[in-house]
C-alpha cells in the first residue's frame, strides 16, 4: 500500500492543518501501515508551542500515529467510509524531541481487533530513533 495525500484524504476525514501524514510508505489493510510527516517551522503549532524553541508537541506525534493506524484499518472494504476515534491510549513514551526539519517515520500494527474496536501499536521514529510509542486504542463509528 502506497498512498500519497490525496489518496490518504480519501480514507480519513483529517484535513490542514489536522492531517498529520503526508504520504503512507508502505502497509497491508487491516494490519500495518507505515507513514510520513515532514516537520516544517511553518506548520501552525510552532507559534505558540514554543516560539523560540520549537518542538512538536506529544499529543500530535501520538494523533499522527493514530491517523497511520486509522488508514491501516480504515483501507479495509468493511470500513470504507467510515471514521476511526480514539477509545484509549496506553503506555505511551516520549523518548526524542521532534524538532522542524525531522522526518517521522510512523508505524502502526494493528495488534488486536474484535468488531469495530481495536488495538494498535504504533512507534514513531526520527531516522533511527525512537521518538514515541505508544498503544491505541480505536473505536470504529
Amino acid at each position: 500500500m502506497k498512498l500519497n495525500s490525496n489518496e490518504i484524504q480519501e480514507i480519513i476525514p483529517h484535513r490542514y492543518p489536522f492531517l498529520l501524514v503526508d504520504a503512507i510508505e508502505d502497509g497491508e489493510a487491516g494490519v500495518w501501515a507505515r507513514g510520513r510527516k515532514s516537520v516544517s517551522a511553518g506548520e501552525p503549532v510552532f507559534t505558540g508551542h514554543f516560539p523560540e524553541y520549537h518542538v512538536m508537541p506529544g499529543v500530535l506525534i501520538i494523533e499522527a500515529l493514530a491517523q497511520v493506524g486509522a488508514i491501516a484499518i480504515l483501507s479495509l472494504d468493511e470500513f470504507s467510509g467510515k471514521m476511526a476515534l480514539f477509545g484509549g491510549i496506553k503506555n505511551a513514551k516520549f523518548r526524542k524531541q521532534v524538532r522542524p526539519g525531522d522526518v517521522l517515520t510512523l508505524n502502526c500494527e494493528i495488534i488486536k481487533r474484535r468488531g469495530r474496536i481495536g488495538i494498535g501499536k504504533g512507534i514513531a521514529k526520527v531516522g533511527d530513533e525512537v521518538a514515541c510509542e505508544a498503544e491505541l486504542t480505536f473505536v470504529i463509528q
